[in-house]
């Protein structure tokens, strides 16, 4: 019989739970912050899964890179819309 391919999400898993052991050796207050990076993994798998990458690390970096520079974006932008009343509340005044 044929041999099934596993999915990126099985594939994924598999990965998460390696990396369980550093996790599990972060300091309590840490490893919250790690499983939110990932979440991150989770919330590209399609796209990631999509791609094809050789390697399956590939996938999850580069959904992790992809999450960080989203949110430094929309800080970013937040910065200048801040910035951007208060250059017109100091022309006003």
């Amino acid at each position: 019989m044929g041999r099934t391919i596993p999915s990126w999400r099985m594939i994924l898993e598999e990965e998460l739970n390696r990396w369980r052991k550093f996790q599990d050796s972060l300091r309590i207050d840490s490893r919250e912050i790690f499983e939110d990076l990932m979440n991150e993994c989770r919330r590209y798998a399609s796209a990631a899964g999509a791609a094809t990458f050789p390697l399956k690390t590939e996938g999850m970096f580069l959904s992790i890179l992809f999450a960080h520079h989203k949110r430094l974006k929309e800080l970013c932008d937040k910065v200048d819309r801040i910035h951007n009343l208060l250059e017109k509340n100091d022309q006003t005044h």
